[in-house]
């Protein structure tokens, strides 16, 4: 669950964004001050902020540079473009302006949280990316299939644990629902080879009666 931080000295504003934030599947925090938000920030990271300009105490103008790697949308009644431009070339990640209709800025806060998705799974040599069907052999990028790539996502996810073909195949339908119990074998074959061709390693293996595992 993605857990938004929202800063607004506005109760109506802030009880509205919390209501449907809470109800899209967010978990969210409240500042009502840019110092109150410092010391949230000092405790706790936020996937992402909903900042408004028009704070006490600190300005969400002042606040913006002091916010590091996480992204920041504006809300702001300032249509000014030139403000706009500023914010956005100061590190915003975008801007929307009040009034604002609420299903747009939650298509926008998914679109930010989907950018700032860089989750990845790592064993031995191997980093997969859960945002782009690669797998990275040291440095080397290799382009996996949707097929392989879910294979290979199940077994990184518990390295050392077998998983049986059936249970293989279930818990990847919701990523690849093409494979089958005849193609898995040749999906993993194909995974093997395409690691191999990196560093000559092979990573994973078959565990006799039961499935696959990752190497050790």
């Amino acid at each position: 669950m993605s857990h938004i931080l929202i800063i607004d000295d506005d109760p109506y504003i802030g009880d509205l964004l919390q209501e449907s934030l809470e109800n899209a599947g967010y978990s969210v925090s409240r500042a009502f001050t840019g110092t109150d938000a410092l010391e949230i920030l000092s405790k706790e990271k936020p996937d992402l902020i909903l900042l408004d300009l028009m704070l006490p105490e600190l300005s969400g103008e002042e606040l913006l540079p002091m916010i590091k790697d996480i992204p920041v949308i504006v809300i702001s009644a300032k249509i000014d473009v030139s403000n706009k431009v500023d914010l956005l070339l100061g590190g915003a990640a975008d801007y929307v302006t009040k009034p604002f209709d609420m299903r747009e800025l939650l298509a926008r806060i998914a679109v930010q949280l989907r950018k700032n998705d860089k989750s990845e799974l790592t064993f031995r040599d191997l980093t997969l990316y859960a945002d782009d069907l690669t797998v990275k052999v040291n440095s080397t990028e290799i382009r996996l299939t949707r097929t392989e790539w879910a294979i290979l996502k199940l077994l990184m996810q518990d390295p050392l644990k077998p998983v049986g073909k059936t249970a293989m195949l279930e818990k990847i339908s919701a990523d690849t629902p093409d494979c089958t119990e005849r193609s898995l074998k040749q999906h993993i074959s194909n995974i093997r080879k395409k690691l191999q061709s990196v560093d000559g390693e092979d990573y994973i293996e078959a565990v006799y009666g039961i499935g696959f595992k990752m190497k050790s």
